[in-house]
């Protein structure tokens, strides 16, 4: 199993995702910077990580939808391959219109770095088939624009479809939903996932959430062996 992370100007948790996939993956990873125009090998799974790619003086994740390194994600998306964007990353893949709707400015005006929980919505694609649906999770979230929107007539056919992966939640009750997003985000949707299933955009993040020592949480862990285990299952690991 091969994967690469793309690194643009303002990525600050590129080395965190390379940590994550190669300790709990045991594999290579490649750190591939924007200005290239390809993957130095043709990658199973491409991560946009998180961040604030050229500062978000723009818009978040707009200049790095442009970058000439996105021609080659495109196509490795095109091909069915795994695409994962996270935080900046989920924004990036919405400013593509490879994933659907935007991440707007959190009702609260400010940026927000802390714990949360999400519930697993959907394991019908090749990201959470490992995990149990309903289960809670703890990843972190660090944004300032993570509202996810659509039209309402969109975001209803995006929940008829089962596209949304993952949800905000009560870590008490198991509940999800809009009033337990820390960001507003509609529905209270935390993630989502093209109709294919093989491209995942979420805000929280899992790579902070797998070294236990180091951050005090593991649920992380239980999220990349779940991508490892429908790698297994094509016979790619």
């Amino acid at each position: 199993m091969k994967t690469a992370v793309v690194v643009f100007p303002g990525s600050n948790c590129d080395r965190d995702v390379q940590r994550a996939v190669s300790e709990t993956l045991k594999c290579s990873v490649d750190m591939v910077w924007h200005e290239e125009r390809d993957f130095p090998s043709a990658p199973d799974l491409v991560i946009l990580p998180g961040g604030f790619s050229y500062g978000d003086y723009l818009r978040s994740g707009a200049m790095a939808a442009r970058s000439p390194i996105i021609g080659a994600v495109r196509k490795h998306a095109a091909e069915g391959r795994l695409l994962l964007g996270i935080c900046n990353g989920f924004q990036v893949l919405t400013e593509t219109k490879l994933l659907p709707g935007a991440l707007l400015a959190n009702t609260t005006t400010t940026f927000i770095c802390r714990k949360c929980h999400i519930r697993v919505e959907s394991t019908d694609n090749r990201f959470t088939s490992g995990l149990k649906k309903g289960e809670v999770v703890q990843y972190p979230i660090a944004h300032h624009e993570g509202l996810y929107f659509l039209p309402p007539a969109e975001l209803k056919a995006l929940e008829e479809a089962g596209r949304v992966v993952f949800r905000y939640a009560d870590p008490e009750t198991g509940e999800a939903g809009a009033e337990y997003a820390p960001n507003g985000s509609l529905n209270g949707i935390a993630g989502i996932c093209n109709e294919a299933g093989n491209i995942l955009g979420l805000m929280p993040h899992p790579e902070r959430a797998t070294v236990a020592h180091l951050n005090g949480g593991s649920d992380g862990g239980a999220f990349w062996l779940s991508i490892a285990d429908d790698f297994a299952k094509r016979g790619i690991l």
